[in-house]
């Protein structure tokens, strides 16, 4: 029997926010009770280190630079109406591929991979559509960044009032409960926990605001609780499932995380290729056939849940568009399966590189070269540049051939940070 699928994607959660990856708070229970019933990974990462890029990734099973709009880092509300900058129709996706197979598809939450009337999840694949189709909004006014209104039920705008977590939390348990017949594949995108800083309690604070990024506000006790709203909503999809035993349930982040996030052991956040940037949670759940308690350190990345979900559903990529990404499901069955793989990552904010390779990791940036061995430094604080000169080139020149095989930095691609070097002093 074919399984379903529920992939659960959080916006900026850091490595170590929830509790079953080192956290401290108690945000996360229904997560980490989750992780207990599943299997962890501990070496898993983002495609890139900043939203849009990573969802084309997903959507694709692809490197993100193989279509422009994967590019821009990330794509900005500024582009709104742009023929260029979005996820092509005509593109083969997770979803399109699963819906051909017989799969009823939905996304629920934030799509942010381009605008009408050019892009579109129902465009894409996706049979129904609720959320926002921007990178950022507040949870209150379900405004943009520029102030626009962006919620949207298929292709109406609609106002609701309430909390966006929760009705994102609401709309997936209303989903999943409609699935009796088809296998089903629900994408759920939480906004949560991005900013701006915003609880249940908190609508007062979206009318104080001028804008939703802001850096007057928040606390970590207000991020915390935030990822608890989110906690809480994944707990109610869970409980809606028809069919939990054959249901494969991923929980991961677009990205690092920002200003309130934890990271430990690891440095750096959103828009850095350290590892704070780019290593994310995934925990993964399926009693059919994935066993209780396990833990794997597998090195992964977020196009290969495409391939992972293509297999266990019995479907194939379309041969003119040959995933990047490599299943995942001989690891989900035997976590000591772990096989040898190369990841990379190039941005164009600070001229950012980056290979793991093994336990060692090259990264390059305007500050220079560097050459960490991740087993004995997860911190990255030890350059072993010039004490291993020859790994050091070997590890570049893998950077360099990898990314002759991909399309080019296009030299209009735009980094949209709303922040500014000194803002960053502060996270």
């Amino acid at each position: 029997m074919r399984p379903s699928f529920v992939f659960i994607l959080a916006d900026d959660l850091g490595y170590a926010d929830l509790g079953c990856y080192g956290g401290r708070s108690g945000c996360s229970p229904v997560l980490d009770r989750m992780a207990a019933q599943g299997l962890r990974f501990t070496e898993g990462y983002a495609n890139s280190s900043v939203c849009s890029p990573t969802r084309f990734a997903l959507a694709t099973g692809r490197w993100q630079h193989r279509l422009r709009g994967g590019a821009d880092e990330p794509i900005s509300g500024r582009t709104r109406g742009s023929p260029v900058l979005g996820l092509p129709p005509a593109h083969p996706t997770l979803a399109s591929l699963l819906r051909d197979a017989g799969y009823a598809t939905a996304l629920v939450g934030k799509w942010h991979l381009g605008y009408p009337p050019h892009f579109h999840p129902l465009k894409s694949g996706y049979q129904e559509f609720f959320g926002s189709l921007s990178g950022g909004f507040d949870y209150f006014t379900h405004c943009d960044t520029s102030g626009v209104h962006d919620l949207w039920d298929g292709e109406t705008e609609i106002h609701r009032q309430g909390y966006m977590t929760d009705l994102i939390s609401a709309r997936a348990v209303d989903y999943v409960g409609r699935q009796r017949q088809a296998p089903f594949l629900l994408s759920l995108h939480y906004s949560a926990p991005h900013w701006p800083w915003e609880t249940r309690a908190d609508e007062a604070e979206a009318k104080r605001i001028e804008k939703i990024w802001h850096t007057d506000g928040g606390s970590l006790a207000v991020y915390q609780k935030m990822i608890h709203h989110m906690d809480e909503g994944i707990g109610q999809v869970l409980a809606a499932l028809p069919d939990p035993k054959n249901t494969i349930v991923v929980f991961t982040s677009d990205n690092g995380g920002e200003r309130f996030s934890d990271t430990w052991p690891l440095v750096g956040k959103k828009m850095d290729l350290l590892e704070g940037g780019i290593r994310v949670p995934y925990v993964v759940r399926w009693p059919a056939r994935v066993k209780a308690g396990g833990v794997t350190a597998q090195h992964a990345i977020t196009m290969d849940w495409v391939a992972t979900f293509l297999e266990a559903a019995g479907a194939k990529a379309h041969p003119d568009y040959p995933l990047d990404g490599l299943s995942l499901l001989p690891v989900l069955e035997n976590p000591e399966a772990a096989f040898a793989r190369d990841l990379f990552w190039r941005m164009k904010y600070r001229s950012q590189r980056a290979v793991r390779s093994g336990d060692w990791k090259y990264f390059a940036s305007e500050d220079g070269e560097f050459l960490f061995n991740l087993a004995l430094d997860a911190r990255e604080r030890a350059n072993y540049a010039k004490r291993e000169p020859g790994r050091l080139a070997a590890l570049r020149a893998k950077y360099e051939a990898w990314e002759k095989s991909i399309p080019a930095m296009p030299p209009d691609a735009a980094f949209s940070i709303p922040y500014t070097r000194a803002d960053l002093a502060h996270f």
